[in-house]
């Protein structure tokens, strides 16, 4: 595995960075592109990617926070809710990163074209948003946030996507777990799990007050799952 930071050219003019970490071998294989918490693209979400290679996918992680103030913050900066406001409009920027994201690892020519977007936190919407309109094949959310304005996008959609918080997410509210709960009753596609005394940012092995490594495993393998169902 071997990860880099790169340049991504962006279709709006400019550039931005992205953390890249590619499989060993020789062989096609599937490419997941991380939307990354609020913090950015930092040891965690590199740590992340570079799991994700080990299994033998392509992993990027775009800067989403370049078009305001760039690069990765500490957990509790304020710079982090400065940087993501006004919500709606930041993620609706980012979807061209995700898109420029995606047209390159198009250009790597052990890339099958066929990705998951993943979302984590403050990226989570992308988990829905990806496959909708993005051209992903998949979506994952771990812990993510915002989501109640994206529900209503999982209408229409046939690619898989796998949803996933603990019940004392701040981010999740009983009643929109509630809501996701009956979509996902009605949905073949749409995997939901709430695991219980779990808390935002489980995945985030630097926030140790809400790390938790057996959601974080489960997590992981779930994420496993659909890459591999991605694979020739």
């Amino acid at each position: 595995m071997q990860g880099e930071n790169i340049k991504i050219t962006s279709r709006a003019g400019g550039a931005f960075d992205c953390y890249v970490a590619t499989p060993d071998g020789a062989g096609k294989a599937p490419g997941i592109v991380i939307a990354s918490a609020v913090q950015g693209v930092d040891q965690d979400i590199r740590g992340l990617a570079d799991a994700f290679a080990a299994h033998g996918v392509f992993a990027a992680a775009p800067d989403l926070f370049w078009r305001t103030i760039p690069g990765p913050l500490p957990h509790g900066d304020a710079r982090c809710s400065e940087r993501s406001r006004p919500r709606l409009e930041r993620i609706k920027a980012g979807e061209a990163d995700m898109l420029d994201v995606l047209a390159h690892l198009n250009t790597r020519p052990r890339f099958n074209g066929r990705a998951v977007s993943a979302g984590f936190c403050y990226g989570g919407p992308y988990a829905i948003v990806g496959p909708k309109r993005l051209g992903f094949a998949a979506g994952l959310a771990c812990h993510g946030s915002q989501m109640g304005d994206y529900i209503a996008e999982l209408d229409g959609m046939t690619q898989p996507v796998c949803l996933i918080w603990g019940d004392q997410d701040h981010q999740l509210p009983a009643e929109l777990a509630d809501k996701y709960r009956a979509v996902a009753a009605q949905k073949k596609n749409l995997e939901l799990h709430i695991f219980p005394g779990i808390h935002h940012a489980y995945m985030i092995r630097g926030n140790a007050k809400a790390f938790d490594q057996k959601t974080y495993d489960f997590s992981m393998q779930r994420a496993f799952a659909l890459l591999d169902a991605l694979r020739d």
